[in-house]
């Protein structure tokens, strides 16, 4: 579970608890890089030392057990690999903890769900 500000879930200056996070880190051919985050109230893309400023801020502002790790998978492999059927955004109940995204859930002609499997930070994943 981490910290990031600066998300349209949690307006002002408090943070969201995110489970995970995914966001697109671009760098572009001249050198700069962009972050885009889906759920950001900064700009859309953002210059990657502004969002890390803002929305990441210092791990020593941070308490120890929400301190971030960052799983870093090339786009053509997550576009082609990824699946979450939602599960984990629901209850032991089966309810739903927050609406869930109005978009179809993710999947591959392998797996209606493997998110574990990307956001498992094993090093020997």
């Amino acid at each position: 579970m981490i910290p990031i500000w600066k998300q349209q879930a949690r307006p002002g200056d408090g943070p969201v608890i995110w489970d995970y996070h995914v966001v697109l880190l671009h760098v572009s051919s001249g050198g700069q890089s962009f972050i885009y985050d889906l759920d950001t109230v900064l700009p859309f893309p953002c210059a990657f030392d502004a969002y890390v400023e803002d929305a990441f801020k210092s791990d020593e502002d941070i308490h120890p057990q929400f301190r971030r790790k960052f799983r870093v998978i090339r786009a053509d492999s997550y576009l082609k690999n990824f699946a979450s059927d939602r599960s984990h955004m629901k209850d032991s109940s089966g309810n739903w903890r927050e609406p869930p995204p109005s978009y179809p859930c993710i999947e591959t002609g392998d797996s209606k769900m493997n998110l574990n499997d990307f956001i498992s930070m094993d090093p020997e994943m």
